[in-house]
């Protein structure tokens, strides 16, 4: 499983940042990683410099081998809890998804 990582020109995408993303989808996802081709993470801060209670999204899209991509998206305050926001509906919408697979 392959991990891009992509912000908006609000966010510096720093290597930290970079590397911090990967390590909470990949304890989210790592069941699924064979499944899966990539994940691609997309931050952007929605409100700008005026701020918010929830205003960072991150969007994940996940390519399983052989199907079509999977999307969600997570807002918060901070970065950090977007990606696991994220991260935590990925994870439930691949246990969705998987499962209805091995049912058919």
């Amino acid at each position: 499983m392959h991990i891009q990582f992509n912000t908006d020109n609000r966010i510096t995408g720093d290597q930290s940042l970079a590397a911090q993303a990967e390590d909470i989808i990949t304890s989210r996802l790592d069941r699924f990683s064979s499944r899966l081709t990539r994940v691609e993470v997309h931050l952007a801060d929605v409100n700008g410099p005026k701020g918010g209670s929830d205003d960072i999204v991150c969007t994940l899209e996940a390519r399983p081998e052989g199907g079509k991509p999977v999307t969600v998206k997570g807002n918060a305050g901070q970065v950090e809890s977007a990606i696991r926001d994220a991260s935590d509906k990925m994870q439930a919408l691949l246990d969705t998804h998987f499962g209805k697979m091995r049912t058919h």
